[in-house]
This record gives C-alpha cells, sequence and structure tokens, in this order.
C-alpha cells in the first residue's frame, strides 16, 4: 500500500472521521463503521485533506481538467481544499464550484457558487464518500445544464466497499449509469489491512471482534461483482 495511503488512513483516525462502533446509515444500514468528513475542521486538516485528495485526482486522472466540483454541502470545503492544493503541489490552477440547496434570486444569481461552468469544460466531482449514488444522481443535470460539458469522473475519500441499488458496488454503478470513471483515496479493506490488529499511537483500532463485525456486514451487504 502506498505510504500517503496508510497516512492517510491514521489521519482520518486522528481527526475523528473514520470511527468504529454502532451506526445506521442514511440507507438504514447497521454498520460497524463510519466515515463522517464534518469532522474535519480546522485549517491544519483541511489543508492535509486537500493534499490526500490532490495526490489521488493526479494519480488517477492526470490534471486534465478545468473544474473541480464539489456537491452542497460537504463537497464545497472538499473542492476548496483539493483546489488549493493541485495548485500548491502540481502549479495547475483550476477552477473550484459548488451548488447552492437554493437558488440565490439577488446578487451572483443562479444555483452555483464559486467558479463558473462553461461549454467544453472538464470536470471532476469530488465527494467524502457515496453509499448509493444519490447525490451524484443529483449533481449531473445540474453540470449538463451549464452547457456541452464532460464530467470525467468522481474521487471519494473512502470506497465503502459495500452494494449500491444493486448488487454491485456505489461506485461500479455510477460508473455503469453515469459513464464516470471513480476512484477513491483509500477502501476500506485498505483501511482493515493497514489497521487490523496493529497497534496506533498504543492502540488496537481494529481487533478481532471488530474485525468479525465488519467481515459480517460485508457478508450482508459487500459487493459482488
Amino acid at each position: 500500500m502506498e505510504q500517503y495511503k496508510q497516512e492517510f488512513i491514521e489521519f482520518m483516525v486522528d481527526c475523528g472521521v473514520l470511527k468504529f462502533g454502532d451506526f445506521t446509515t442514511k440507507s438504514g444500514r447497521k454498520t460497524p463503521f463510519f466515515i463522517n468528513a464534518g469532522f474535519y475542521r480546522t485549517g491544519s486538516q483541511l489543508r492535509k485533506l486537500g493534499e490526500y485528495y490532490a495526490k489521488a485526482i493526479e494519480t488517477s486522472f492526470g490534471l486534465d481538467f478545468d473544474v473541480l466540483f464539489g456537491p452542497a454541502y460537504k463537497g464545497i470545503p472538499l473542492s476548496v481544499a483539493a483546489s488549493m492544493a493541485i495548485s500548491e503541489f502540481y502549479g495547475k490552477e483550476i477552477r473550484y464550484c459548488s451548488n447552492r440547496k437554493e437558488v440565490k434570486d439577488h446578487g451572483d444569481k443562479g444555483i452555483l457558487l464559486g467558479g463558473p461552468i462553461l461549454d467544453q469544460d472538464k470536470i471532476i466531482i469530488i465527494e467524502d464518500v457515496t453509499t448509493a449514488g444519490t447525490s451524484i444522481g443529483e449533481t449531473m443535470p445540474i453540470l449538463r445544464a451549464q452547457g456541452d460539458i464532460t464530467a470525467l469522473g468522481l474521487v471519494v475519500s473512502v470506497d465503502r466497499m459495500e452494494r449500491g441499488l444493486g448488487s454491485k458496488s456505489a461506485l461500479e454503478e455510477i460508473e455503469e449509469v453515469y459513464g464516470l470513471r471513480t476512484t477513491a483515496i483509500v477502501t476500506m479493506e485498505e483501511v482493515v489491512e493497514h489497521l487490523y490488529n496493529k497497534p496506533y499511537n498504543g492502540t488496537i483500532v481494529i481487533d478481532d471482534k471488530l474485525k468479525a463485525a465488519i467481515d459480517a456486514y460485508y457478508e450482508q451487504y459487500g459487493a459482488r461483482s
């Protein structure tokens, strides 16, 4: 596993973003792990997060694109942080853009904030996690309404590797339905590989009991390719 992926997993633990216990997802599934990007709360955390996203984007998509689109609301700081990191580390200036939940009818009117989306723009979408692909279904009509654009792909922080609406993973379904390439900074398989029965800051984050609970979860909800 690449060094930056190992560092990112530990970074999520340090920030309280990656949690283990008993949780319920938006889709109603009972899960032993949860990823909440809302726990990135300081300037230094967001700067570091942007660096990890920038690395994943450059590795999977290169830098030949124009706009990094972050769906409201959690995608807004992600798009800002990652576009800043791409500028700093790769010298590439791209526009960040996000949507508003409510259309603004005064000042800079419209549904978008940040950089404009223009004809012929190549766009990458950035999110925290995707469980059922619901937000992409809301995002694509917004992007297509702006003109003749090309949506290149979707990058998320963690691939939960569980079923979407059918038997395949949410990311695989997105690729099939929308023709988007998808990637993640890390997968849950990599998270488990890195943390299982290995001490981190003097603690075993994933012990045998938690590993069994994660395995049972994937027995029930794991994607079938």
